[in-house]
């Protein structure tokens, strides 16, 4: 039988094993390049891998749920001319043929590189034949319309097949909502009151009560748990606050939508104040690392700035690169683009690291701000509250302002409290003047 295996590939940034969230594909379909195969849950982030090879998917290797190895077996495909069986394999396993085994998200579609080879029409004709031929050996399989890995990870989790979930969306793509609704009858409780438990239920001994269930961290929340907890440990951090009156930029910010129809949003100036103040106090944009044995304070050239986004998946970091000397609006299109592509779940490895400053909007979660723990191994962490209305004192008389708390926890042994008060000082300075300081960045 001639057969490839495709081993799972190296997703990146120094990651070695991956959680299979969602097989794709089933045993007996027909797969073509770059096709997506599986879904696998990185410390990074939810990403598809591609297939390299056309032909029928003859083994997986691996279920719903495991943690693979990289440079293991993920799936045995076999070639145009063969036909899949129950029987021994013995295929010499392949790392990289066909479209290549490179980054998840490239594939092979354009030109490729060394290694990577484009099948001629002639190729195509016979593997369409051969996928043709072993389509009609196999009983068909009704593919499942989902688009969003979110959606794939949901029933997952909760152990329901999508064969069996009715889509709503067009062309019966399946949404979110849909998987709630198959949810919805299993999660009612009877009208008696507590459900009854299950066989093999148990009760935790420290409380007396029924455990629901036992979640594992995996993933990014395993990753993110790690690195707070390590900053916790490692990093002697000290806070320092400021009330801002915030009213010259929420009127700055609506005469510019006024006058242009948008605006930047207050995230925005905040992180164009931010990166300017970075500049002045380079303290806080730094990183203490062992170099050759010895604890040294690195300092960049340049800044990675780091914002909070709420997904579906928890809390995530995505990086914005380069952002020293970029316009309020320019840093407003990059902050919402990479938002919007984290809590869709696509942001891969090199979107989720390499911060060296991070930003983070509380005020979204309709709180004044939050003890932060730093995120390791950056030196510096900078929190906005909400904007509200406050009395506040202008030129001797009591009004009523907008006004909110900026929060920065820092580093202690890389940053002085001078130089932490002297950059918060700075950007509470900016937001409270913001046209000058504008004109002067």
């Amino acid at each position: 039988m001639s057969l490839q295996v495709f081993m799972l590939p190296d997703l990146g940034e120094g990651l070695v094993e991956a959680e299979l969230v969602t097989w794709l594909v089933a045993k007996g379909d027909a797969v073509h390049i770059d096709q997506p195969i599986a879904e696998v849950e990185t410390a990074k982030s939810v990403v598809e891998v591609p297939s390299p090879f056309e032909g029928v998917v003859a083994t997986l290797h691996g279920a719903e749920g495991d943690t693979m190895e990289v440079g293991k077996p993920l799936i045995s495909i076999a070639l145009p001319g063969a036909t899949p069986s129950d029987g021994a394999e013995a295929p010499a396993p392949v790392a990289a043929a066909g479209s290549g085994n490179v980054l998840i998200g490239y594939g092979t579609s354009g030109h490729g590189g060394p290694g990577r080879t484009r099948p001629s029409r002639h190729h195509h004709m016979n593997q369409e034949s051969a996928i043709a031929a072993a389509g009609a050996r196999v009983p068909q399989r009704r593919a499942q319309l989902v688009v969003s890995p979110l959606v794939r990870k949901m029933a997952h989790d909760s152990g329901l097949s999508l064969a069996d979930i009715p889509g709503s969306g067009a062309d019966g793509l399946i949404l979110r909502r849909d998987v709630e609704a198959a949810l919805a009858p299993a999660a009612a409780p009877p009208a008696g009151g507590i459900a009854p438990a299950a066989s093999g239920e148990t009760v935790d001994a420290r409380t007396g009560l029924r455990v629901l269930s036992r979640t594992p961290l995996t993933g990014v929340k395993k990753t993110a748990a790690a690195a707070l907890a390590r900053s916790r440990r490692e990093i002697p951090e000290a806070t320092v606050w400021v009330d801002v009156d915030a009213t010259a930029l929420v009127e700055l910010r609506a005469s510019l939508k006024a006058r242009d129809g948008s605006a930047p949003g207050i995230l925005a100036f905040v992180a164009r104040f931010t990166t300017a103040g970075l500049a002045r106090f380079p303290q806080l944009n730094t990183q203490l690392a062992s170099v050759d044995g010895t604890d040294t304070v690195v300092e960049f050239d340049g800044i990675n700035l780091g914002f909070a986004a709420q997904t579906d998946r928890g809390l995530v970091v995505p990086v914005l690169r380069n952002a020293q000397g970029r316009s309020a609006r320019d840093l407003d299109g990059a902050i919402r683009g990479l938002a919007a592509t984290a809590r869709d779940g696509k942001a891969g490895p090199a979107q989720l690291s390499g911060g060296t400053f991070t930003l983070n909007n509380y005020g979204v979660f309709g709180v004044d701000g939050s003890a932060a723990i730093i995120n390791y191994p950056e030196s510096a962490m900078l929190g906005l509250g909400r904007i509200v209305d406050r009395p506040w004192v202008v030129d001797g008389e009591l009004r009523v302002r907008k006004v909110t708390e900026l929060t920065l926890a820092f580093d202690h042994r890389v940053c002085d409290g001078a130089v932490a008060a002297g950059f918060l000082r700075f950007v509470a300075d900016a937001m409270e003047n913001p046209a000058a300081a504008l004109a002067e960045l």
